[in-house]
């Protein structure tokens, strides 16, 4: 019985070990994989870690979440095109095989025009090939503008971030039979309007497996259970750099923070103590 049981725990700890990622994803590549196999996506916003992931996940985030991971910012608010544009050019510097998308800020894209504006000047001034947009089925015709214009779009439903202020907080969607109706109409309206992925954030587990049924593109989930074609989380939640809170949907690959600590506090023991640097580190 031991025995058998031991034969299950080893099964239970065991995953695929899938081979890096040689050639470069471009949007056919993603769109492709629904159904066939799960997207991976990390966010990232320099080139040291974007270097780290480059040929480890499909898609990579330059996401507004950057404000909050290392400015200190309670919410993604206060991101602007400026900063974006910076930090995914040092994305672009860093990560040459993996789809790069750059997160649109609150407020730049108010109206079609501006989103137009700010969407050109992202493919103007950087490599990232696509742009994800916040919204609903109110955000159709500016996804289908922007499609139009071949700017490659990423939608954005369930719970969204930048309207955080407006909910008065962070709350999980598709609750009821309803908000999960809600959800599948503004889904499906966005992926008409020429969506080629969408991110499904914070909803219950079957408003999440209903959209990814019914829908052609494939859908990334992020606190949406184990039913979408791909999943993303935030570099810093997931290898524990960031402290301040974890949403339950994170899991910790690894505790970066307390290693770090571990290695500072060995660094100053041995320059108070004079170990280092040692004739090895000089010259």
């Amino acid at each position: 019985m031991r025995r058998l049981e031991a034969i299950s725990a080893e099964k239970d700890t065991m995953s695929i070990h899938t081979p890096r990622i040689e050639k470069k994803v471009n949007v056919n590549t993603v769109t492709a994989m629904k159904g066939r196999e799960p997207i991976t996506m990390v966010t990232a916003y320099d080139a040291l870690f974007a270097g780290l992931f480059d040929g480890e996940v499909e898609m990579i985030l330059v996401g507004d979440s950057l404000n909050m991971s290392f400015l200190g910012k309670e919410d993604t608010l206060s991101a602007t095109m400026d900063q974006m544009i910076y930090h995914t050019q040092a994305v672009c510097n860093g990560a040459k095989r993996p789809l790069i998308v750059f997160d649109m800020p609150f407020g730049s894209y108010l109206d079609i025009d501006q989103a137009l504006r700010n969407t050109a000047r992202v493919y103007q001034e950087t490599c990232a090939q696509a742009v994800k947009i916040e919204g609903g089925a109110e955000k159709a015709d500016m996804v289908r503008a922007l499609s139009a214009h071949g700017i490659a779009v990423v939608a954005h439903i369930g719970l969204m971030p930048q309207s955080v202020r407006a909910e008065g907080g962070y709350h999980i969607q598709g609750k009821s039979d309803e908000d999960i109706e809600s959800l599948l109409r503004d889904a499906k309206a966005l992926e008409e309007a020429g969506a080629f992925a969408m991110v499904l954030e914070g909803m219950k587990v079957e408003a999440a497996r209903r959209i990814t049924e019914e829908l052609a593109i494939p859908t990334i989930g992020i606190g949406a259970g184990n039913v979408t074609d791909g999943q993303v989380l935030v570099w810093s939640d997931m290898f524990g750099f960031f402290e301040a809170f974890k949403p339950k949907f994170v899991k910790r690959y690894t505790e970066g923070a307390s290693w770090i600590r571990e290695g500072l506090e060995r660094y100053r023991n041995e320059v108070k103590g004079r170990e280092f640097p040692d004739d090895a580190h000089s010259y």
